[in-house]
């Protein structure tokens, strides 16, 4: 059997502030193989988002072990971690995260920003239009945030989240600033791509949206 995609063991998070010791994530096991879809549930201060920031790599844990696709991740410098981030992990959050005096196109172009070289942007182009396409939104490619519904926000923070083709994509409360119709929208399109290979990671309060996963990690 294939080594997981995600494994941690052990894993807390301690914050200080000032005098005060918050233990965000105690002694918290998790595995995660290839084409799963998997919610982590919990109450507001459960650590939920700050577990998904350590799997994201964007934060480090207090102690334990994190191994994604088989490399221990503290062993990883700055430069791997980054690179991790760009090129395996796709991250789509609550507030979308558009910049909005770009249009669809452009700000699902972003990740590819570095990526220059001969017809650059002929290549990010068409990747991003691959992108949009794949969302459902071929025919909001210039439209900007401002003319966008929440839904349509949400699908292009998602096709920007897709563009590389992570091996894992994971998203933050995901439905949060959607109303129930939209939020059933975008189950559904999360739905497609874990039909279509994509590992996906949800963090949730909802019952709803934990629903849609195969397994649910309660905090």
């Amino acid at each position: 059997m294939a080594a997981p995609l995600i494994e941690i063991r052990g894993v807390t998070k301690i914050y200080r502030v000032g005098v005060e010791t918050i233990h965000a994530l105690r002694g918290v096991d998790l595995t995660v193989r290839e084409n799963e879809m998997v919610a982590i549930m919990g109450s507001s201060g459960s650590g939920k988002s700050t577990l998904m920031n350590l799997l994201g790599c964007l934060d480090r844990p207090t102690s334990g072990e994190y191994r994604l696709a088989g490399r221990l991740v503290s062993t990883l410098r700055a430069a791997e971690l980054a690179q991790v981030r760009n090129e395996e992990l796709g991250f789509v959050f609550q507030s979308f995260e558009l910049l909005s005096r770009q249009t669809a196109l452009e700000n699902v172009a972003l990740p590819l920003i570095y990526a220059r070289g001969a017809g650059w942007w002929g290549s990010r182009r068409r990747k991003a239009l691959a992108a949009l396409e794949r969302v459902g939104l071929a025919d909001r490619v210039h439209h900007r945030p401002n003319q966008l519904s929440g839904g349509q926000k949400q699908r292009v923070a998602i096709a920007r989240a897709i563009l590389n083709r992570p091996r894992i994509l994971m998203a933050d409360e995901p439905t949060g600033n959607l109303d129930s119709k939209t939020t059933e929208e975008i189950l559904a399109l999360f739905r497609q791509l874990h039909r279509e290979g994509q590992t996906i990671l949800v963090v949730t309060h909802e019952n709803d949206v934990a629903a849609t996963c195969e397994r649910v990690v309660r905090l």
